[in-house]
Formats: C-alpha cells, structure tokens, sequence
C-alpha cells in the first residue's frame, strides 16, 4: 500500500522509499508532496511479478516542479514514509508565504469537461473539436485546428504547462501561441514532417529555421508534457522536463505566422494532425524566480 501525502502540508517534508528487495529505507531529495501536476503512474517491476510506482515530488525550493521516483516496492512495505520536516530553506518559505497570501500558483485553464473559456480557432478547414475522456480532442484538419482563449492572461513572466499527444498524423501536435511583452510566438511541437520544435518566429525565421529548431522522434499515443516560460530577458521551453528552447528576446523581432492568427491571444493548434491536450494550466512566477531568471540567463550567455 501506497501512503503519500495529497496535498502539501506546512513546512517541507522528507520521504524514504523502500525499494524491492530491500528491507531498507532510501532516503529521497526533501520536496514538498505536491498534487497538483504530479502523479502516481502504476508499472511492473522489470523481471518480477511485483508491481511498482512511479511517484512524483516537488524538489526542494520548486514547489511547483515535479521530480519523477520510480519505486519498486514490496507489497507489504509503505512506499513513502514521511519523515521530520527537512531544515529551512528561504525559497521554499518565500514560496509558502507567497502561495499562501494569494491562493494556489497554478491556475487551470481546462476543466476537463467542457470548453467552458475556449474558443474553437476559425482557421478554415479546421477539424471537429470535443472534449472526450478528459482531453480536448483536435480532428485532423485541412491545415489547423485549434482552440483559444480571450481571458486576461499574463504577457510576461509567466510559465504556462499541458499535456499533449499525437493520436494521428505526422506533423505539430501543439503549436502553443502565447503572448510575449507587445507581440506573439509560437511554440511548436513535432512540425515539418513530425520531428521538428522551436520558435515561430525569431527575427522572421520560423521554428525550422532559426537557432531554437531541434529534431526529436515524437511517438504516436504517447503523452508529452510541455512547458514553456517567458521572462524579460528569454523565452524557455521543455519537453517532459529537457531543456529544449533557450532564446534570448532582448533585441530579437518577436512574431508569428500570419496563418495563426486565429490562435491569437492564447492558444494551441495542430497541423493536418490529430491531437489530444489535458492539463492545461498557467502560472505567474514569483520575483524570486523573475530574479533568479535574470541571473541564470547572464551567466549563460
């Protein structure tokens, strides 16, 4: 049986994890138990017939930020055991406090039930959209299909989060359109031919053909999660917790493509492509975390 703590009590907890075939507990990072984004996926241990969890904790100082653990566990052993409270660590004070004074730092933006706040993007020849089993659902279309919001959204220092799956086709299963200071960009998710991510567009190049493209093999029915940050000095982005955007905006001419306009000013399309999103959330950063970008992104150029 699996014990772990729903929702994140006060003050930061450690956890040891017994491991099969030991009768030891393993110490693990000290995190705040977080359920919001994080999950517990059921497996099976390789080579046994036992079972196992993947349970995912918030680092310490990233109380947002889930850290995947894989435990093989004996069926009679308590997984995670919490433990004393792990010593004081600023950040994750200042972020209690923080989330604290003002509510919940992920905002969701998808109720899983409906498209209540949603807009289907009229693209023209866009595919069917529904919600189904959890997920919005994009039918392949002509070209796009998508859907956008117009709620007061934030345009700077922000981190917006979601799920997305290619369930048919062979091209972007998340081109997601999101505000940056006065203007737009897109990030885009398995383009040109299935493989490729980056911006659309930096200094009018688009994400096959600007310093933010890369290629990677995007498997069809599998779920990614996508992140993506904006702050005054970068755009970054990850796929299932890998770095793979870091542009700097400071001079750099911000812009879409002229045939996703429809997404504007928040929104996510697809290209002649089948896709499924869940999880769809935003979150404004704390001055912390605004502050600490500005630091890495320096030291990083």
């Amino acid at each position: 049986m699996l014990r772990l703590p729903l929702v994140a009590a006060a003050g930061v907890l450690s956890c040891s994890f017994c491991t099969f075939g030991n009768d030891a507990c393993r110490p693990v990072e000290c995190g705040t138990a977080h359920s919001d984004g994080c999950r517990i996926v059921n497996g099976a241990c390789p080579g046994t017939p036992r079972a196992w969890r993947t349970v995912t904790f918030a680092p310490v100082g990233y109380a947002d930020c889930c850290r995947p653990v894989p435990v093989c566990c004996r069926p009679q052993l308590a997984c995670c055991v919490p433990q004393a409270p792990c010593a004081p660590d600023s950040r994750v004070a200042a972020q209690g406090r923080q989330s604290q004074a003002d509510g919940p730092r992920w905002k969701s933006l998808f109720d899983g039930k409906t498209l209540d706040g949603w807009e289907r993007s009229n693209f023209g020849g866009e595919g069917e959209v529904a919600v189904k089993e959890g997920t919005v659902l994009m039918e392949m279309g002509a070209d796009l299909t998508g859907i956008h919001t117009q709620r007061t959204l934030p345009r700077m220092n922000y981190e917006v989060a979601l799920d997305a799956q290619r369930v048919e086709g062979g091209d972007f299963f998340c081109g997601l359109t999101v505000p940056v200071r006065d203007d737009h960009c897109s990030l885009i998710v398995g383009g040109w031919g299935g493989g490729v991510c980056g911006l659309s567009s930096i200094d009018g190049l688009d994400a096959s053909e600007n310093d933010t493209t890369t290629y990677r093999e995007f498997k069809t029915g599998q779920w990614y999660r996508v992140r993506l940050r904006v702050t005054g000095p970068r755009i970054q982005a990850w796929l299932d917790d890998e770095r793979v955007v870091n542009q700097s905006i400071e001079g750099k001419k911000i812009s879409i493509r002229p045939e996703v306009d429809p997404s504007l000013p928040f929104g996510i399309a697809s290209w002649r492509t089948t896709a499924a999103l869940r999880e769809i959330r935003i979150r404004e950063l704390s001055a912390d975390e605004v502050a600490d970008d500005a630091k890495a992104a320096a030291e990083e150029e």
